[in-house]
């Protein structure tokens, strides 16, 4: 007898992966804490992160949109305006640093940027460049409308149950001069770049790794019964400002976001990881669930990696869809997803 020897069969490659074909590999996770089907499940992120509120309401699971969309708007209006996107309207989270800062505002422990962006008639929001396509009439519609989103965001962290943020990207840009730091580059959605004031920062494990325990300490004191499931995106990245080739710059990228989220569950009992990574990215699934652009993640795929999700979470007899009433935003295409930083592909 050996340490080895009692191992269930999914400790072992071979019997759990090599002779399974992808569709039967099971088991993959197993969260450490029970969530209910009633539990109020918020989520923010990157852009894999959009199929997670869609999959929660059309299996009938307590999705949280926190931030509805005006009655007058229709659901094409709606989603175009980042209403029912995230359960808040933030825009996409790409970076642990841009959380961290969206949740200090929040909760005002530190003072919000009152930068503003203009194209001539038009303002935007520096820190959701995306949220509205036509922009603000002035600062002042501008700001009132960030500060719904943050009252939004502190009321919805205080009463969840559940917190599923998908990490993205570890390459950010920042401000010399105020220290924040931009969802995408100045100049690319809106603004205008000034090498004097932005810089490239590709955020290392330590700063990430300090950055979401802060966010998780922030959200400890408002709301200590809540939980966080990390994940990672499968989605590599669009462009890279670092020396390195896209393709190994966005192997570190997902590397570290990997280390860090692990490192988090195992230093903190209300954290899991979940694999959303693994489950499309790994050797044995053959880039499958990859559309011909190598980089965005198939329906097919989408629905692979959410039935997972469900199943770690979920008992048999409450996987059955359709026992609530799935929001028109929800039946939108699981293809239509918001995503800036694909944007930069127009550069090149």
């Amino acid at each position: 007898m050996n340490p080895y020897s009692s191992l269930a069969s999914n400790k072992f490659w071979r019997p759990s992966v090599a002779e399974r074909d992808y569709f039967s590999i099971s088991q993959v996770w197993t969260p450490k804490f029970q969530i209910q089907k009633d539990a109020a499940i918020i989520t923010a992120g990157s852009c894999f992160s959009q199929n997670m509120g869609k999959e929660l309401q059309r299996r009938g699971m307590n999705w949280h949109n926190a931030e509805p969309a005006p009655d007058s708007l229709s659901a094409r209006e709606a989603f175009d305006h980042n209403y029912g996107v995230f359960s808040f309207r933030t825009g996409n989270i790409y970076t642990a640093r841009l959380l961290l800062q969206w949740l200090q505002w929040a909760f005002d422990e530190v003072p919000q940027s009152k930068e503003t962006w203009n194209n001539g008639e038009r303002y935007f929001d520096p820190f959701r460049p995306n949220i509205s396509p036509n922009g603000f009439e002035s600062p002042q519609a501008m700001w009132a409308s960030r500060e719904d989103t943050l009252v939004t965001i502190r009321k919805a962290i205080s009463s969840a149950d559940l917190f599923v943020f998908t990490m993205g990207l570890t390459e950010a840009w920042l401000n010399t001069a105020t220290d924040v730091v931009y969802p995408m580059c100045p100049g690319t959605v809106k603004g205008r770049f000034d090498e004097r004031l932005h810089k490239a920062h590709n955020f290392a494990f330590a700063e990430i790794l300090s950055d979401f325990q802060k966010c998780i300490d922030l959200i400890g004191r408002h709301n200590p019964n809540l939980r966080l499931v990390f994940t990672v995106s499968p989605v590599p990245v669009t462009a890279t400002f670092t020396t390195h080739h896209v393709l190994t710059a966005s192997t570190y990228t997902k590397s570290v976001l990997r280390a860090v989220a692990g490192q988090l569950e195992v230093s903190n009992e209300n954290v899991e990881y979940f694999p959303s990574y693994e489950l499309v990215a790994s050797p044995p699934m053959n880039g499958v669930f990859y559309n011909p652009n190598k980089r965005t993640i198939t329906p097919t795929g989408v629905r692979f990696v959410m039935g997972h999700f469900f199943n770690g979470i979920s008992s048999a007899d409450q996987m059955q869809q359709g026992h609530s009433d799935v929001s028109t935003q929800s039946l939108l295409p699981t293809e239509d997803i918001i995503c800036e930083e694909e944007l930069l592909d127009y550069y090149k």
